[in-house]
């Protein structure tokens, strides 16, 4: 499948069970969720307590992405997650905001459609005040290859229960703030000031 542009648009809840259904088909050949077939309901892994924000990318009609935005002091179950990001960032929970549940259709890879959904997720979590986190698992190269493009860094790493023990410890990154740009000397602005006149 070959995309001009989706439309990225707020997921709505007629939207779920294709987005399950994209979950599933998308599973074998980038095993995400790491985790399968899930111990519960799948529509419990796509919609999660805590969520903020969700989106889908949408190509004529059919949805071929999904991102979602979740507070991390939302449930008991994401407490270890959410002191793990807590000590990595240095910042409460409360003033953090996780990206989850981000996948692609497999006909859409490499189109930009997880980056567009990845960025406008954090633009969300901007947006409300908060610092973007995310974790993944690092055999998922080509996820971990595209965060490290758009600028998220590693902040530490974590053994989540679900996680076998023979695999590497998951991946925590942020995505930092965008430093200002710097500002221009006195001396200088006096002296294009000088020439100009």
């Amino acid at each position: 499948m070959s995309l001009s542009s989706p439309t990225i648009r707020h997921r709505r809840t007629e939207d779920v069970a294709a987005v399950c259904a994209l979950l599933a088909r998308q599973q074998p050949s980038s095993r995400y969720p790491f985790q399968w077939p899930l111990p519960y309901p799948v529509e419990d892994f796509v919609v999660r307590p805590g969520e903020l924000a969700a989106a889908v990318a949408e190509h004529d009609g059919e949805i071929v992405g999904h991102v979602s935005v979740t507070s991390l002091i939302a449930s008991t179950a994401s407490g270890d997650v959410a002191t793990a990001f807590e000590r990595a960032t240095g910042r409460p929970a409360a003033e953090l905001a996780a990206v989850s549940v981000l996948f692609v259709d497999p006909g859409v890879r490499g189109e930009g459609v997880g980056r567009r959904l990845l960025e406008t997720a954090a633009r969300h979590i901007r947006a409300l005040g908060r610092q973007p986190v995310l974790d993944v698992v690092p055999t998922h190269l080509n996820a971990v290859r595209l965060y490290r493009h758009l600028g998220w860094i590693d902040i530490g790493t974590m053994r989540p229960g679900w996680l076998d023990e023979e695999e590497p410890e998951v991946l925590l990154m942020t995505l930092p703030a965008v430093p200002p740009a710097p500002a221009e000397p006195a001396q200088s602005r006096a002296a294009e000031q000088s020439r100009s006149a």
